[in-house]
């Protein structure tokens, strides 16, 4: 059956996608020549315009529209190069975003289904607060231990202390690369490197796990003092140094000093500073990136703006240049469970087990598809199976 759709829409789908002609030839399994054919005069079959919306990721109705929709993303986006706003959303950041806030849905509703409290910490600071104090109100509700954190063995494990005992304020916390489990989609970090989600009952972190260690645990702190002034968010945090946005410089003010405390960073330069790797036992001790390291050691007058400047252009070359994280491989459960949060995924498999939550509904909040998988999750989780 021959439709005629809108040229602009299916032009739009692709490069929405990211996809050249060839690219889209290629999956479509058509010539290059066809491709244009169909941009030019919008005219294909039914199944290929299905096809089409499958391989670019498209709502298959928005191809039937005389024109490309305008699409936003449900929570502010603080997203920038330089002063200027990003304007592109990919495929891959829409569907991980609603794919975050179903789950959120349903962990609110079987939070509040299990007699829960709001959390008064949500929206409990002013972006016009004291930053030291910020900390200190953040430090109370939150382990935030800084001396655990440097005796850490790795990276990954400092990162995954972190994450634990901010779950255990309540928080959801879920690391991802890619969209799902579709290693075929990942996550760009030059697109964004994590948003938060407030919300009394469900409050929400996720990071793009494409990036570094030491860069994830700003974007950590980041968006748990996002949740801290309630106010949801998208944040690329191509810098420690917000733009001009009031709501980003405070986040990022207050994250930088819960991350490397000032009071803490002169006591150790002056540990240190005789030593010819003064920038890598500092890194080391603090598990966060140089940029971080450079960033606060300007703030206490130990860099001056010029050598802060120089500095911080090659450590954010290397940073760019240096390996990233793989997000897949290894235990596939082990894996779902940084994908999805050791207490979201906990409160599914007890719902599960209880009879509360269907198996069937089971499959589509975990990403997996039958019932043993939903068994050994929990099994991985610490939830009797």
């Amino acid at each position: 059956m021959k439709i005629t759709l809108s040229t602009t829409c299916l032009r739009w789908a692709r490069e929405r996608a990211s996809l050249s002609v060839s690219d889209l030839a290629s999956k479509m399994h058509v010539s290059e020549d066809k491709v244009q054919q169909w941009e030019e005069c919008g005219t294909l079959t039914l199944a290929q315009a299905d096809k089409l919306a499958h391989v670019t990721h498209t709502p298959i109705g928005y191809l039937f529209l005389p024109e490309p929709p305008v699409e936003q993303l449900p929570v502010t986006d603080f997203r920038t190069v330089g002063t200027q706003s990003i304007n592109k959303i990919s495929p891959e950041l829409i569907d991980t975003m609603n794919d975050a806030l179903r789950r959120q849905d349903w962990y609110r509703d079987y939070a509040e289904s299990n007699g829960a409290h709001p959390f008064a910490y949500i929206g409990s600071l002013q972006v016009t607060g004291d930053i030291v104090k910020a900390v200190a109100h953040i430090r109370g509700v939150v382990d935030w231990d800084e001396e655990i954190r440097s005796q850490s063995a790795t990276w990954e494990k400092a990162l995954a202390q972190q994450i634990e005992a901010i779950e255990e304020a309540g928080i959801l916390v879920m690391r991802n690369g890619v969209v799902g489990n579709n290693t075929s989609r990942p996550l760009e970090v030059s697109e964004f490197r994590g948003f938060a989600l407030s919300d009394p009952y469900a409050p929400l972190i996720f990071i793009n796990n494409k990036d570094a260690k030491s860069a994830q645990m700003f974007t950590l702190a980041h968006e748990l003092v996002h949740l801290f002034i309630g106010v949801s968010g998208v944040s690329n945090l191509n810098q420690t140094y917000a733009p001009d946005d009031q709501t980003e410089q405070f986040c990022n003010k207050v994250a930088a000093e819960l991350l490397v405390p000032l009071n803490d960073l002169k006591r150790q330069w002056n540990n240190m500073s005789a030593s010819k790797d003064v920038m890598t036992r500092l890194v080391k001790h603090f598990k966060v990136s140089e940029l971080v390291i450079l960033r606060r050691l300007q703030d206490a007058d130990i860099l001056t703006t010029n050598q802060f400047q120089m500095r911080y252009t090659d450590a954010l070359a290397q940073l760019f240049t240096g390996k990233k994280v793989s997000s897949g491989g290894g235990d596939f459960y082990r894996t779902l469970r940084t994908r999805l949060g050791r207490r979201f995924a906990s409160a599914v498999a007890e719902s599960v087990l209880e009879g509360t939550t269907l198996y069937r509904d089971a499959y589509s909040l975990l990403g997996v598809s039958n019932a043993d998988a939903v068994r050994k999750l929990a099994r991985e989780v610490g939830v009797a199976a």
